[in-house]
């Protein structure tokens, strides 16, 4: 791979992901890095990170610097972007930025949530260019997982993706190269995360951590059952809230199903929401080709054919549905003239 070539982003809460034309994804790791409490000096990031949440000794914090689809924690994406950068160029000769001989840079195309506001997208872009890029392009990642999903973005018809990340859902219709109605919502995979450790803490009296609850969501999860073979058990641990003992307790999949009732159902009505303020002629369109579901997401089971009862609309999910925004932002950076006013530059926010 030649160090300047030009990359895409999927800066996810809960997954990062480097995609670059000439050899597809090439990193995929969680979002998260570990550094010491006191002095912020970086420990880890990525996988072996992850493996340190809920688990690091008193003097190292795991932490997610992105929250809830936005930069919570600048310095710390910041930091996060060059070292991920500096993972794929192993073995490549490079030095501590993302840059080849004579210095020159690449340009990345980063996916942002829709909605996301001019301070947040400030934050995207200089974090991207002290990361070592010449110029950052942003695109919302409900227009980049359309892309990423095989969508002819640029056609004048219809279509409705519904982007579930690990911070935030985007909701867009999209047409002719550009969103025409969105919404984005802080409710996605963390959400459904969270409410299961609600659910356990109490209906059982349990308390669970994050790992856990994902660990719960994707063995046990669904967003409907149909039949009793689908509901599946399983044993967890916990700590007694009473006695602060470890405690086993047995949950099944109509469990969990009751457990995400509120964030499932929320993702749905926003769903109607944007088909209701739609103009005719694109949902017309979008009946015919269907609603696209990407992002980890949507991955719960019988997610799509809830959506699909609830909206009278036919429902797909693309193969790679982690990957659609990272594949967007890469197909994205040969689109760049046709995207025109969908795409914003560094150059807006900052001056170089």
């Amino acid at each position: 791979m030649r160090l300047a070539e030009d990359i895409g982003i999927d800066l996810g809460t809960a997954t990062f992901l480097i995609y670059t034309k000439s050899r597809g994804l090439v990193l995929k790791e969680p979002s998260v890095i570990a550094m010491t409490r006191d002095t912020r000096q970086v420990k880890a990031v990525g996988d072996e990170a992850y493996r340190m949440l809920g688990r690091t000794p008193a003097g190292i914090v795991a932490v997610r610097p992105v929250r809830d689809g936005v930069i919570a924690d600048e310095d710390l994406t910041e930091k996060m972007i060059s070292m991920f950068l500096q993972k794929i160029q192993k073995g490549q000769g490079s030095g501590s930025r993302f840059m080849s001989l004579g210095g020159f840079k690449p340009q990345m195309m980063i996916g942002v949530p829709s909605n996301t506001s001019d301070v947040e997208k400030r934050a995207v872009a200089r974090a991207a260019l002290n990361a070592g890029a010449r110029r950052a392009y942003l695109i919302e990642e409900p227009l980049a997982a359309a892309i990423g999903a095989g969508l002819n973005v640029l056609d004048p018809l219809g279509s409705m993706v519904v982007d579930i990340g690990g911070g935030s859902t985007d909701i867009a219709v999209i047409s002719l190269g550009g969103i025409v109605v969105s919404e984005s919502l802080r409710v996605a995979g963390d959400e459904f995360d969270e409410s299961i450790m609600r659910y356990v803490r109490r209906k059982h009296g349990v308390l669970i951590g994050e790992r856990t609850a994902e660990e719960i969501k994707i063995k046990l999860g669904a967003a409907i059952v149909f039949d009793e073979a689908e509901n599946v058990m399983a044993e967890i641990r916990g700590r007694d809230l009473q006695t602060g003992l470890p405690r086993s307790i047995t949950l099944d999949t109509s469990n969990i199903v009751e457990a995400l009732l509120e964030p499932v159902g929320k993702i749905i009505e926003a769903t109607k929401r944007v088909l209701e303020i739609t103009p005719p002629e694109l949902v017309s369109d979008i009946v015919d080709r269907g609603i696209v579901m990407t992002g980890g997401g949507s991955l719960l089971r019988n997610f799509d054919e809830l959506m699909r009862q609830s909206t009278g609309i036919p429902v797909t999910v693309p193969e790679h549905t982690v990957e659609t925004v990272a594949i967007g932002t890469g197909m994205a950076l040969d689109m760049i003239p046709e995207l025109g006013d969908s795409l914003v530059s560094s150059d807006s926010y900052l001056r170089r």
